[in-house]
């Protein structure tokens, strides 16, 4: 499948969307929603022969010249909360501390974005450095709430807590206890203690759930980072360090895995001027949720033992039987 502009769609989102009904008749349905904002913005693709357009878990991103020959990045995503909700995030920030949203479409799910340096993220800076730059970033997006009818649109962490508190230990006995009770306990606590309606304080800001290193891309005005794909929701700032502690397993220090990734936490979140231990506990949380996420697919196993050895090893005791930290798969390489 192509689109009728000659770009082609990814074969890995392909893949990705051919397995239900919904996903088809989006990836059906993307040569038009393409087409349709290329007339109605005014743009024209800048993609080099031959050369496929960035993708991501959730969507298209076209590279695109605005009339004035401005570079710009078409997005379009299948529809979800996520993707739904991205475009007000992005408003809110206006640039700072995020890809700047020129345009956006709610129906297609559609955005024009500023071109950002897709080759150069945050992946690739050493930790030491990778931290300054997370920090900063962080804290440009950590806006307090205020009037704008934008935040009504976001989702509370705290509720999603209270939610997780029913649905974990239903998931893990459905999923046949597939780790210890132990471990379900420790999300449960957090839970329990971050999850509650006075949690919900002057703390709250806007935060991007998915701040992982490839999700920082560098501004091709060479004027620092912005973040891409927010997955926004509203409250304590720690909860964004997770996916800095799920990602790059292979950097930490060989002699002491365990205690690399705790200094990690420390590390970045000191960096953001966060608490560290708050970090932690929404971190064990998190994966513990992911843990019972990937438990649930036969071809995530990978994954699963990732979200386990994170989830154990931040709870203070890493689970037996698990391989070794350097050997566990990165997100998005374990799987079908």
């Amino acid at each position: 499948m192509s689109l009728q502009i000659g770009v082609p769609i990814p074969p890995a989102l392909s893949m990705r969307y051919g397995h239900s009904s919904a996903g088809r008749a989006w990836l059906s349905s993307l040569p038009g929603l393409v087409q349709g904002r290329l007339e109605h913005w005014e743009l024209a693709v800048d993609l080099a022969p031959g050369a496929l357009p960035w993708h991501g878990h959730g969507g298209m991103v076209v590279p695109v010249r605005r009339t004035d020959g401005t570079a710009a990045a078409l997005k379009v995503a299948f529809p979800h909360d996520e993707a739904r909700v991205e475009r007000h995030a992005l408003a809110l920030w206006g640039g700072s501390g995020a890809v700047r949203l020129l345009e956006s479409d709610a129906g297609t799910c559609a955005l024009l974005l500023e071109r950002l340096d897709a080759g150069c993220s945050l992946q690739s800076v050493p930790l030491d450095d990778a931290a300054g730059v997370w920090g900063s970033v962080m804290g440009q997006l950590s806006l307090v709430p205020d009037g704008r009818p934008q935040w009504q649109e976001f989702e509370h962490i705290a509720g999603r807590a209270e939610q997780w508190s029913d649905d974990l230990p239903a998931d893990w006995e459905q999923l046949g206890r597939p780790f210890p009770r132990w471990l379900l306990e420790a999300a449960l606590e957090v839970c329990q203690t971050r999850g509650a309606v006075g949690r919900r304080s002057g703390r709250d800001v806007l935060v991007h759930t998915d701040l992982h290193f490839l999700n920082i891309l560098a501004r091709e005005t060479g004027t620092g980072f912005a973040a891409i794909d927010p997955q926004p929701m509203i409250g304590e700032p720690e909860f964004a360090v997770a996916p800095l502690l799920w990602n790059r397993l292979g950097d930490l220090p060989g002699s002491d895995p365990a205690a690399g990734l705790m200094q990690r936490c420390l590390d970045f979140s000191t960096a953001a001027g966060l608490n560290s231990e708050t970090a932690r506990q929404w971190a064990v949380a998190r994966e513990v949720e992911n843990a019972l996420c990937y438990a649930s697919m036969p071809r995530h196993q990978g994954d699963l033992a990732r979200s386990l050895w994170v989830a154990s090893t931040l709870a203070g005791r890493t689970l037996d039987g698990l391989p070794p930290a350097h050997d566990l798969p990165e997100p998005g390489q374990a799987g079908g």
